[in-house]
């Protein structure tokens, strides 16, 4: 009776770590999938090893010290995952073409329910939202897999260079040294830091800019559509490495190769500390409207600047807690997480 109560006891305390772990493996990985599998193989790496847990660091140290060693194992392969901004020069309208690449090539979308542990404090709780961003996971992609865990544990984290040091059996100059190396990447790279500044919750203009949005896409109005979106917008479609820049290419697309998403529905999501939706497009064969797109969008100065499709639903839709299929009388859909 009493090893089970232990063993429930220890599942508990070990369950308790797994949304701010899964945070820390997503950032390190890029991969919504591989993070959840890292965080399990840690779970369950620490369940079979905890009689030889000491106690000499915290346990919420220890679990992040296996799943640094199973997220380097994971990453030796030198895989690192990318927007199609970063693999590609944009692509004219006239000349676009949807040519798929293989799904680990690709920087994957992640509710935020998934990866940011709620906190009291707003600043640290911004600090998180900014660091799941998708121009922050691009660029910590670029970094080699011991300087992103440095970056991470230092500066999203905020854990000293002596519990660093530690962590990765290394001296503090050793991490120091890791972690100007790294900011030194991120600062080369064009916006390395999040897209523009969105509020927590939204403020008043976002708000309205977003319902704004979701009118103009509903109704398929482009002439809308362009007043909202930066002249520099951006719009990406992953698996496809096509992306396009500019409300022009942007419009020309959607009223071209994208034109069966009108009449389409949106859904409110939160992924990746950033407003997103679910994109339902109207279903020919069987009425009602069928998954098409996770939509997370970037905001900057009141404009979209980033409009960014993820089309592998049979992968997505689940992942946020979300029908296969909407009816056309439905008017409301519960939101997932």
């Amino acid at each position: 009776m009493g090893d089970n109560t232990a063993t429930a006891d220890l599942d508990v305390a070990l369950e308790k770590h797994r949304t701010e772990l899964t945070g820390y493996c997503y950032r390190m990985l890029g991969s919504s999938f591989e993070a959840e599998d890292a965080v399990q193989d840690t779970l369950v790496r620490a369940w079979r090893s905890y009689e030889k847990f000491e106690g000499r660091s915290s346990l919420r140290s220890w679990l992040y010290r296996i799943a640094t060693n199973v997220c380097l194992d994971m990453l030796t392969a030198g895989s690192k995952r990318a927007r199609p901004m970063d693999l590609t020069e944009s692509t004219p309208l006239a000349r676009a073409a949807l040519s798929p690449r293989p799904e680990n090539t690709w920087l994957e979308p992640m509710p935020d329910a998934r990866v940011l542990p709620e906190v009291q404090d707003p600043a640290e709780a911004a600090v998180a939202r900014e660091s799941v961003r998708l121009a922050f996971m691009a660029a910590l992609q670029q970094l080699p897999p011991k300087q992103r865990a440095v970056l991470i544990l230092r500066e999203v984290l905020a854990w000293k260079a002596s519990e660093v040091a530690e962590l990765l059996g290394t001296t503090v100059a050793s991490v120091n040294s890791a972690l100007q190396r790294a900011r030194a990447t991120l600062a080369e790279r064009d916006g390395q830091g999040p897209a523009g500044a969105v509020s927590d919750p939204l403020d008043e203009e976002q708000q309205k800019l977003l319902e704004r949005y979701v009118k103009a896409f509903e109704g398929y109005d482009m002439t809308a559509l362009t007043a909202l979106l930066h002249e520099d917008a951006i719009m990406t479609m992953p698996p496809f490495d096509l992306w396009l820049r500019g409300t022009a290419d942007i419009t020309g697309f959607m009223t071209t190769l994208g034109a069966s998403c009108a009449c389409s529905r949106l859904l409110p999501l939160q992924a990746n500390g950033l407003p997103a939706f679910a994109h339902y497009k109207p279903d020919a064969e069987k009425g009602g409207f069928s998954p098409w797109a996770v939509q997370i969008l970037e905001i900057s100065e009141g404009r979209i600047t980033g409009f960014h499709c993820f089309l592998d639903t049979e992968r997505w839709f689940p992942l946020f807690g979300l029908p296969l299929h909407l009816e056309a009388e439905s008017d409301e859909v519960e939101e997932g997480v």
